[in-house]
C-alpha cells in the first residue's frame, strides 16, 4: 500500500496529470507523468474502469499497479505526479507483462517531461 503523502487523491490533480501530463501508452496501460518541485514526495494514482472487468479482476489490477509504484517510489521518490490508466489488456496480463508496461512506460513519460522542463 502507498502512504498517503505518495497518492494522487483529489479529482483536480488527477485532472492536471492527466491533461499536463507526458502520456505513454502500452499494451496494457497508459501512464501520464507530470513534474512538481523537486522537494515534494512522488505519488501516483490510478484509474480502472469497468471496461477491465469484474471488481475483483479491477482490484487486482489496482493492487499489482499499487505495488509496482511502491516499488518504482525507490528509483522516483521525488518531483513526479504520476496517473496510471489501466486498460482492459491488464485484466489478463501476467505480473511480468503488467511490470515491464509499467517501467517502461514510466521511464518513457518521466524522461519526456523531465527533458522538456
Amino acid at each position: 500500500m502507498l502512504a498517503r503523502i505518495n497518492r494522487v487523491r483529489t479529482a483536480s490533480d488527477f485532472t492536471h496529470t492527466v491533461r499536463s501530463g507526458s502520456r505513454s501508452g502500452r499494451r496494457n496501460l497508459v501512464l501520464y507523468a507530470v513534474t512538481t518541485s523537486a522537494d515534494q514526495p512522488s505519488r501516483f494514482g490510478f484509474i480502472v474502469s469497468k471496461g477491465v472487468g469484474n471488481a475483483v479482476t479491477r482490484n487486482l489490477v489496482k493492487r499489482r499497479l499499487r505495488q509496482m509504484a511502491a516499488s518504482a517510489l525507490s528509483r522516483q521518490s521525488t518531483g513526479l505526479a504520476v496517473v496510471v490508466r489501466a486498460l482492459p489488456p491488464a485484466a489478463g496480463a501476467t505480473w511480468s507483462q503488467l511490470a515491464s508496461d509499467f517501467d517502461r512506460a514510466l521511464d518513457s513519460a518521466s524522461s519526456r517531461k523531465r527533458g522538456s522542463t
